[in-house]
């Protein structure tokens, strides 16, 4: 009976998600159903495959172990480091996320950039591409941006169809960009995984199983979504179908590749922390004006407290965003006790970044059921937040500047169409796990 309920509940969030791509299309008698249908089947049977079919559990469980061994080989790193300094004393969040999360961000950029140079990311690319392709009748260039942008970052994707960028149509930059929306960098998996596995090898593994198909399960999700908001208008032929993957320089030897990913690394590290720290200043700065001022002043604190009996100490920030997403919670399969903490997140996710939302989630998983937890790390599972919006059309209009205005204008239905693709794989993750 509850499997019943969830494939209910989950068939009836995709409906009304579907619904929204419909009703904010551009161009709603232009939309390909057959794209369509075959997008949402390549994304079930992507499910199915992970999480039902023991074959495919078992390599996308050696995968996640691999990825779990990465944060090992980072603390090798680390303790080389820092030990001498006396830092492997220091306990609790700093050291957990200075001294693990951060490094190993530049480490994982530093590999991935290795891997890139050898051509074996280009490999999997390409036949991840080649799938969907022939699936949903894409172009080459949509594709192969669609299928990198499930290992690397939402900037670097753009550099693999670098050639073909300039020439795009509206509808091709619309597939980029909620492509790039709609998944996440490997960059900052491993880092992910550190947060939400902590140190146990077994939860790490779990993790990083999961997020490794929600990050391949929004693919087809994001291709799905961009079609329907802004369908192509001609006719894709063989010849545009070629996945020709263009040789992209990433170093002069393997040595210049690491020493250029690990710079990148650092960048991105030192980024990331900074922009946590600002952020949560000013979650903070907010919820003592709405906590300690409104909420104390009005008996709000008391009324929030009790009708969540406990699980939110007062009128915060956390609640508010907790009260309006709830109902997409609910959409996804979230057990309903479970809604406010799971729309708080996704709130976050939207309004700040995945990464500040993943980094409160360790403090919420003893307070939410498995499922609720799984369902999550699968909607927050890629780049859909105000402040990619801007990085995108920098990042795209440096290397093809004739398509800025294009940029400009999609920004934010492509990330609206990220944001419902994730939540699509949540949707299927609830009716299946």
């Amino acid at each position: 009976m509850e499997t019943t309920i969830s494939i209910l509940r989950g068939l009836l969030g995709l409906a009304v998600l579907t619904g929204i791509l419909f009703l904010l299309s551009r161009n709603r008698k232009g939309i390909s159903w057959r794209l369509v249908a075959g997008g949402m089947f390549l994304q079930l049977a992507l499910g199915l495959l992970v999480l039902k079919v023991d074959v495919a559990t078992m390599i996308f469980d050696w995968v996640a172990t691999f990825f779990v061994k990465v944060l090992d080989f980072t603390n090798a790193g680390i303790n080389f480091l820092l030990t001498p300094f006396g830092v492997a004393a220091v306990d609790g969040a700093l050291n957990n996320f200075v001294f693990k999360i951060l490094p190993t961000i530049v480490f994982f950029s530093a590999l991935s950039s290795m891997l890139y140079y050898y051509g074996i990311l280009q490999l999997i690319t390409k036949g991840i591409a080649w799938v969907m392709s022939k699936t949903m009748k894409l172009t080459g260039a949509e594709s192969l941006a669609a299928a990198a942008n499930v290992f690397i970052g939402q900037t670097e994707a753009p550099l693999v169809i670098k050639p073909y960028l300039q020439r795009m149509s509206r509808s091709e930059i619309m597939c980029l960009m909620c492509g790039g929306f709609a998944t996440i960098a490997g960059s900052v998996f491993a880092a992910y995984v550190g947060f939400l596995g902590g140190d146990d090898p077994e939860l790490r593994r779990l993790f990083a199983r999961h997020l490794l198909t929600a990050s391949i399960m929004s693919a087809p999700a994001a291709i799905v979504a961009a079609k329907m908001l802004l369908p192509e208008e001609r006719e894709v032929t063989l010849e545009d179908q070629k996945l020709d993957v263009p040789k992209e320089e990433s170093g002069s030897n393997v040595l210049d590749a690491i020493t250029r990913g690990s710079t990148d690394g650092m960048r991105l590290a030192v980024n990331v922390g900074v922009m946590l720290l600002v952020f949560t200043a000013f979650i903070a700065m907010f919820n003592f004006i709405l906590n300690d001022g409104i909420g104390h002043w009005t008996g709000l604190n008391e009324f929030v407290s009790n009708s969540t009996d406990g699980r939110f100490s007062g009128f915060t920030l956390e609640y508010i965003l907790g009260v309006i997403f709830a109902p997409v919670a609910w959409l996804l399969g979230v057990p309903s006790q479970d809604i406010m903490l799971v729309g708080q997140l996704l709130g976050m996710k939207t309004a700040i970044n995945e990464f500040y939302a993943y980094a409160q989630m360790p403090a919420l998983e003893k307070l939410m059921q498995q499922k609720s937890v799984i369902i999550a790390t699968y909607a927050l599972c890629g780049f859909a937040n105000f402040a990619s919006i801007g990085i995108q059309i920098g990042g795209i209009s440096a290397i093809a500047p004739s398509q800025r205005k294009n940029l400009t204008e999609l920004g934010l239905l492509a990330m609206i169409g990220g944001t419902v693709a994730a939540f699509m794989t949540a949707c299927i993750a609830g009716m299946l796990v």
